[in-house]
């Protein structure tokens, strides 16, 4: 079939099962050699084929509503709502989204990028169509791992309260990005091998009710005796006793299967969970056989083989700061790391190889992992949380009522801060600036490169007077020669990269190099522009800001982080909290959530740019003959 003429999933009503077969092979076939040039999360979506096709030939999308958590497994259901055609844009600058996306398609009607939100939002869904008086489905599709997050934990415990007619596909495939951790982890195990036992139940009610004479006396206490049955069935009872009837555990590549599972859970009253079990990467080998979730999202691969298509390259950011954490944690056993579910990409995989008892994975948890590293350093250890900058929003009430209110010793190691590329708005990590400057006691540093991140770590970890966080990007470091000693840094206090006497550029980071050539271009018109590193965003170097009012330099501050409370924000409210004159301009991310598309053509989109920053200066400074 050609796939990239499905205008909506329709025409699934009447497939049969060798259709649907057909057509499944189809997709993963379509899937493998579209993500192989631009990567993609493969993984989720080869698990999901039959499933996604199932769901839209029994349920009427987008009447019936399909929620995906996390998302990144939507892209079956993008092909079935005539999306094929686009696939090549996926992730793309302009192009598809690679989670559901509301503004793409009638049938995207919730957006998500974060984990174990479904929930939440099916309950609101099915809430309001119960308040109207209309009968449509709401089905919310949840990954195992996704289950573990607590968010998803509140949800199941007031779905099962409030008994709303909803259903949750539990899709079990045993790994979230990584391999699952966590006693729910292991309840699904037991799940898996027990067998069903909801038509068990169901045959009990049956033979109680023919019982002569008997059997109406009997039927009152068919529910106890089911029960029952449910006790000496199954090894695990966790979603019954939530509330929810449970249907499974579910063969997620048997078409029959999902089909009698999914009509009888249409026809239940109340909330119900059916457990469908999954092969994520199923259909493509390399990634059936993926045990450390490297299949989960891929960059470019080769298809014969599965080989990743990579640039060399320097060592990544992320890399150097689990190297370095290895080094510092061979002389100080304080050192603990701790991530919510994301020890490949933060690296600490490395780390954990040499010190496993000293890596601590708390699942999707970052609540969990931001206040257990605040119990750690109540009692001496130096707990390293490594944290996307993107999924410490979802930890930040702990950040400030139980790190920073107690003035605890832990490092927060922000990854990914700034943007981040093809993963798009959910994920660009330019928000933690502005929401980690207001809290008191708080340090954050920001690194030019990759040896003044090694350098910044040292210095974290040696900081002994309360919390202090150390950011850094996504990707290859810059390339530079690395030291072979570590040493501490000055906090609060900056470098002057280049000398200028016309006007002033304070930043840090991954804008440096932008600075850098924007300079080039403004010396080269006769300008002499002073370039700052200010790698410690908070505090602020308050002798050398004095120092620049004092010469009356025009300045200018550029950040790869929201303009509101950012950087630049600290610079001015220095200057009018000590009544001081300076004439200033920001330049950053502006008011607005940031979509996908490599980091080169966002910094366009938003005037990160040297031109951009060049023209800002030129407007404050006075016209120049330029140099012979």
């Amino acid at each position: 079939m050609n796939l990239e003429e499905i205008q909506d999933p329709s025409f699934l009503k009447h497939y049969t099962n060798k259709q649907l077969e057909q057509l499944a092979t189809d997709i993963r076939q379509f899937l493998i050699e579209k993500l192989s040039v631009n990567g993609g999360h493969i993984g989720p979506n080869l698990g999901v084929v039959e499933l996604t096709l199932v769901l839209h030939q029994l349920f009427d999308s987008p009447r019936d509503k399909f929620l995906w958590d996390v998302g990144h497994q939507a892209y079956v259901h993008k092909i079935l709502t005539g999306r094929a055609s686009q696939f090549d844009t996926m992730r793309q600058y302009k192009g598809l989204c690679g989670f559901p996306k509301r503004n793409e398609s009638e049938h995207d009607v919730w957006e998500t990028g974060h984990s174990s939100t479904s929930l939440s939002g099916a309950m609101g869904m099915a809430t309001a169509r119960d308040l109207k008086g209309t009968d449509e489905s709401v089905v919310a599709i949840i990954g195992d791992g996704a289950l573990t997050g607590g968010m998803a934990l509140e949800a199941l415990n007031h779905i099962g309260h409030e008994q709303k007619n909803l259903i949750v596909i539990l899709n079990d495939n045993e790994m979230s990005i990584a391999p699952n951790v966590g006693a729910l982890h292991h309840i699904l195990g037991k799940l898996r091998t027990a067998g069903k036992y909801q038509r068990a139940k169901d045959d009990l009610e049956w033979l109680v009710r023919k019982i002569p004479a008997f059997g109406g006396k009997l039927a009152d206490t068919a529910e106890r005796l089911k029960d029952s049955l449910k006790y000496m069935v199954v090894s695990g009872i966790f979603f019954e006793e939530m509330g929810f009837t449970y249907l499974g555990p579910v063969d997620g590549h048997d078409l029959d299967d999902l089909k009698n599972n999914l009509n009888y859970a249409k026809k239940v009253s109340g909330p119900v969970l059916v457990h469908v079990v999954t092969k994520k990467g199923k259909g493509y080998k390399p990634a059936e056989d993926d045990a450390t979730g490297a299949w989960h999202g891929t960059g470019p691969y080769k298809i014969e083989n599965g080989e990743m298509v990579k640039k060399s390259g320097p060592p990544s950011y992320p890399s150097v700061f689990a190297n370095t954490l290895k080094t510092i944690a061979r002389e100080d056993e304080r050192v603990v790391a701790v991530t919510p579910a994301m020890p490949g990409g933060s690296k600490l995989d490395l780390f954990a190889q040499e010190f496993p008892e000293r890596m601590i994975d708390v699942g999707i948890a970052e609540q969990h992992a931001a206040t257990m590293s605040a119990g750690l350093a109540t009692q001496g250890m130096k707990p390293v949380f490594a944290v996307y900058s993107t999924f410490l929003q979802r930890g930040y009430d702990q950040v400030v009522h139980d790190i920073c209110r107690q003035n605890l010793n832990v490092l927060i190691a922000i990854d990914r801060a700034g943007l981040v590329g093809a993963d798009g708005e959910t994920h660009q990590g330019v928000f933690d600036i502005s929401f980690l400057r207001a809290l008191p006691n708080m340090v954050i540093l920001n690194p030019r490169n990759e040896n003044e991140l090694q350098h910044m770590l040292y210095t974290a970890i040696k900081y002994d007077d309360g919390p202090i966080a150390v950011r850094y990007p996504r990707g290859n470091g810059t390339g530079v020669k690395m030291d072979a000693q570590l040493k501490q840094l000055p906090i609060g206090k900056w470098e002057v990269l280049n000398e200028g006497t016309d006007a002033v550029i304070l930043t840090f980071g991954t804008m440096i190099p932008v600075a850098e050539k924007a300079i080039e271009n403004m010396t080269a018109q006769g300008y002499n522009v002073r370039l700052v590193n200010a790698n410690s965003v908070k505090p602020l170097d308050e002798e050398m800001l004095r120092t620049i009012a004092e010469e009356e330099l025009p300045i200018l501050t550029v950040e790869e982080a929201i303009l509101q409370g950012g950087f630049g924000s600290a610079v001015m409210e220095f200057y009018n909290d000590h009544g001081l004159q300076a004439s200033i301009k920001r330049l950053g991310v502006p008011d607005w959530f940031i979509e996908h598309g490599s980091v080169k053509e966002l910094y366009e989109e938003i005037g990160l740019t040297p031109e951009r920053i060049a023209d800002v200066l030129l407007s404050e400074l006075p016209q120049k003959k330029k140099r012979a």
